[in-house]
């Protein structure tokens, strides 16, 4: 599908793995000049050259902790000056904390709400202007199936909260911006199979008794048996069609991209123990 993205600046928050690095591929290769911010140098440099090398369109990089608002700031300048526009916006960076409710430190509970709801409500305050000066502009939030469900072993109540905020946000933004024609959606993944999230779980799992063997050894054979489960492509490919023109009559929704497969990986981890 031509999607029509050539000459469009995308601006994509945890863009060097997973779902915002395919989402940056994607975006690239509609012809979008593509920017991606995430936290680590080389993880940015490795991404950036892989995009470069198989879409044949060179992302920008910058690295932003989106939990700080000096770092937003510093980010939403710097975007200023570059380019003078931001055409979407795809507020992805985020993590989920699963453990017991009694064991959720207030730290765990602050950076939760940071990382998640209060960097997609910061870095789009920032962007907007722009986007109104502009005549328009395409957000998508990125949540995750927490905000619908539990995840009960370990617990979601640190994550839960938080993503759930950020459906409800797209819908108040959406009906705040329409008449400055900028759209505002957001795309719920359920399980979605990228390396760095599931060590992160199995880790939080196995507390102190985590081997990586073995939790590799246990992951294959869930997956195997209880999936299957999504990949970031797919859900960047929901993501690259909102963004766009041709989601023009879709504004304010939450969509849910998780195959109708309800079960849940952290469960699936407690029960198999």
């Amino acid at each position: 599908m031509d999607l029509d993205l050539s000459g469009k600046v995308a601006v994509v928050t945890g863009g060097s793995k997973g779902i915002g690095y395919a989402a940056a591929h994607r975006l690239a290769s509609e012809g979008a000049q593509v920017v991606i911010a995430a936290r680590r140098v080389s993880a940015l440099a490795e991404a950036a050259a892989v995009i470069a090398d198989e879409t044949g369109h060179t992302p920008e990089t910058m690295v932003v902790d989106v939990a700080q608002a000096a770092d937003l700031d510093r980010f939403v300048t710097w975007l200023k000056d570059r380019f003078g526009r931001v055409d979407i916006l795809i507020n992805n960076a985020g993590t989920g904390t699963y453990k017991p409710f009694l064991e959720v430190t207030d730290d765990e509970l602050e950076y939760g709400m940071a990382i998640n709801f209060f960097a997609q409500f910061r870095l789009s305050q920032r962007v907007v202007p722009m986007m109104i000066a502009q005549g328009g502009g395409s957000i998508v939030n990125v949540a995750g199936r927490t905000a619908y469900q539990t995840a009960l072993p370990p617990g979601s109540t640190c994550t839960g909260p938080a993503k759930a905020a950020e459906l409800r946000f797209t819908a108040d933004l959406a009906d705040e911006l329409r008449p400055h024609n900028i759209r505002v959606n957001c795309v719920v993944p359920g399980v979605v199979v990228t390396e760095e999230r599931f060590e992160k779980w199995e880790r939080e799992a196995a507390g102190n008794a985590y081997d990586p063997a073995a939790a590799r050894t246990r992951r294959d054979k869930i997956v195997k048996e209880d999936g299957p489960w999504g990949d970031a492509w797919q859900v960047a490919d929901t993501i690259l069609y909102l963004a766009s023109d041709r989601a023009s009559y879709v504004n304010g929704a939450s969509l849910l991209v998780d195959g109708a497969n309800k079960k849940s990986y952290t469960r699936l981890l407690r029960e198999r123990e």
